[in-house]
């Protein structure tokens, strides 16, 4: 509680001292600021400085200093400085910072096509996302929710997550039966691994290692590198290469600031998001080689391969469709998805 108000009182202070856009109720671009008096914006976010999101979001920082002559400054306070990822949302809506990078299924609270982005296959390939992740309607949609009080500046990758266990492949659905899987705290998750027939339990990111020496789960699904960021190789021997999800991280800007901007300064500002998530996939795909290779050769971590993806797709399906159902943006961003990819 005490390290909530200190992050609460720290970004209350931080608003009162630069021209964010704090509490305005201004809702056009504000020509006043210059290199000698900046508009300066605030991004917080929980990743620490050697994250290759934070040095991605470092590269645009200094990009749009540069391209802005000064103009628009971003600072940024990393390693949860200014609290949780929840609680930087909560800021940025009220006022209080100016910019965040969240996981993109947590926008779903103020809109709810960004349930979407937590479901299961929804992309083929890891170039099927970026090409619709890139695509001008892709683009349209990030920039279409001012009214829910966000606007989203560009989306970083953060790999397909597979499925880890203990000693075993999970090359089917049916492999996962009987197995106590840890899943994200999200709703779209835990209706994943009910699907698939293994048995959802929800934790925090620091509680798998311990979970997985003790028994409590049998197994996880991420990314490759939490093999060894998180040691998670140290306990489970498969990494099965299912790909069921790849969920983006979102650059996201309050809307009021958004607007107070200049419509020159916001093109510099696309246009440096777009540069940073180009440099991220290639420092994302050397994190990617470079873990893999750590897995196997100090770990002794088996990569299986040949996976029925397909199976795995047909057993979420009734998934997709029932969101798609309950939550009529989530319909409306994947036919969105569906245009990007046949290019119309």
């Amino acid at each position: 509680m005490f390290k909530k108000i200190a992050a609460l009182a720290t970004a209350a202070v931080l608003c009162a001292g630069l021209m964010a856009g704090c509490g305005a109720s201004s809702t056009t671009a504000d020509t006043s600021y210059s290199a000698e008096n900046p508009l300066v914006l605030t991004l917080a976010h929980g990743l620490s400085e050697t994250h290759t999101v934070h040095i991605a979001m470092t590269q645009f920082a200094e990009e749009v200093n540069e391209k802005t002559d000064g103009r628009v400054q971003i600072k940024i306070f990393p390693n949860g400085q200014l609290g949780s990822e929840n609680e930087n949302l909560e800021q940025l809506q009220a006022g209080v910072i100016a910019m965040t990078k969240v996981s993109a299924p947590g926008l779903a609270t103020y809109n709810e096509a960004y349930n979407a982005f937590g479901l299961p296959y929804i992309f083929n390939d890891t170039e099927d996302f970026y090409h619709v992740m890139d695509s001008q309607q892709m683009q349209d949609f990030f920039l279409s929710t001012g009214d829910d009080g966000f606007v989203t500046l560009t989306y970083y990758t953060s790999g397909a997550r597979s499925f880890y266990t203990k000693d075993r492949a999970i090359r089917t659905p049916a492999d996962l039966k009987g197995l106590k899987i840890r899943v994200q705290d999200m709703k779209s998750q835990t209706d994943m691994m009910n699907y698939l027939g293994g048995i959802p339990v929800a934790m925090s990111y620091g509680d798998v290692y311990t979970s997985l020496q003790t028994g409590i789960i049998d197994g996880t699904e991420n990314n490759e590198t939490a093999l060894t960021t998180g040691k998670h190789g140290e306990v489970c021997k498969v990494y099965s290469v299912d790909q069921h999800a790849m969920i983006p991280d979102v650059l996201i800007m309050s809307e009021k600031v958004w607007k107070q901007i200049s419509p020159e300064d916001q093109q510099i500002i696309l246009e440096a998001a777009h540069n940073s998530t180009e440099a991220h996939k290639v420092m994302w795909d050397t994190a990617i080689e470079e873990a893999v290779k750590e897995a196997q050769e100090t770990m002794g971590v088996e990569f299986v391969y040949d996976v029925d993806k397909e199976a795995f797709r047909e057993a979420t399906q009734p998934m997709i469709e029932a969101y798609e159902n309950e939550y009529p943006g989530v319909k409306t961003l994947m036919d969105t998805i569906e245009a990007a990819r046949e290019g119309e």
